[in-house]
């Protein structure tokens, strides 16, 4: 009896690889459900946007000399310019330090796509900051739709700890018959790295976003606008990555898959040995 050989089958995407593509685009739909309902909330001036003008006057209420010394260093460090620059410094001297090119561009690809998209929803929205009497670091002009010091922080930090934290997964190692570089990108070396470093990620968000409202130039909705932009930006990073990093394992997973199936040869000689 002659053995059919069997063609190689497809690879298809590992549980870690479609595990990523879930929360990309659990992120992207959470992100864009956040931005849309609060835009519109913002034009109808109802629901979350009817707690804009009470936050503000609580805030401005319990302003201290202390928080305003923390939070006014907070914003300026936190400046949408210079966040452009700290993301391109720290993309440029990361592909210099590691010799990679694919994760510091996909960092700064996300603070470029940040700037961009925010300059853009402000003018399209062109909505107004709260009184200029109640700016605490001079006056501002621009518009106040969405913030783009909580947009540009909240990728930053969000992006950049993914990537950190996906390098220190499977990738880091590899797997017996495994070339370096095609291990499956997963979201953790460890879990407890990955909720301390996503944690902190949070905390500085929530900072950011507070000292703009305590600073007296953003409306409560501005923030929430930013944060669900954050997360659209942080799933279209995630997804990206995984579909390169799927391609790029492609290849090896197909020769596995080929030095695992008999050989021609070695079909013809089975089926010698039944006649």
């Amino acid at each position: 009896m002659l053995l059919a050989q069997r063609a190689p089958r497809p690879s298809a995407p590992l549980p870690s690889q479609r595990r990523l593509f879930f929360v990309a685009a659990g992120l992207l739909i959470a992100g864009e459900t956040v931005f849309w309902a609060v835009l519109a909330a913002v034009q109808s001036n109802s629901g979350v946007a009817e707690l804009d003008v009470p936050v503000h006057d609580g805030i401005v209420a319990s302003r201290t000399p202390l928080a305003t010394a923390i939070l006014s260093a907070v914003t300026t460090v936190t400046s949408p310019l210079w966040m452009t620059v700290i993301g391109c410094a720290l993309g440029l001297g990361w592909a210099v330090w590691k010799r990679e090119i694919w994760r510091p561009a996909l960092l700064v690809g996300a603070m470029a796509v940040t700037f961009a998209v925010s300059t853009l929803i402000k003018h399209d929205v062109g909505r107004g900051r709260p009184a200029a009497r109640y700016f605490m670091l001079g006056p501002d002009d621009a518009l106040s739709f969405p913030s783009g010091h909580t947009f540009g922080a909240a990728v930053f930090l969000f992006v950049l700890c993914y990537l950190l934290v996906a390098s220190r997964g499977p990738r880091a190692g590899t797997q017996p018959g495994k070339r370096p570089g095609t291990q499956p990108r997963t979201l953790s070396g460890t879990r407890t790295t990955s909720v301390l470093a996503f944690t902190a990620a949070a905390a500085g968000t929530l900072v950011v976003g507070y000292s703009r409202l305590y600073l007296g130039y953003h409306w409560l909705t501005d923030v929430l606008a930013s944060t669900g932009l954050m997360l659209a930006v942080t799933g279209i990073v995630i997804l990206a990555d995984g579909l390169r990093t799927a391609w790029v394992s492609r290849p090896a997973a197909e020769a596995d898959l080929a030095a695992a199936s008999p050989s021609e040869t070695d079909a013809h000689r089975l089926g010698d040995h039944h006649r």
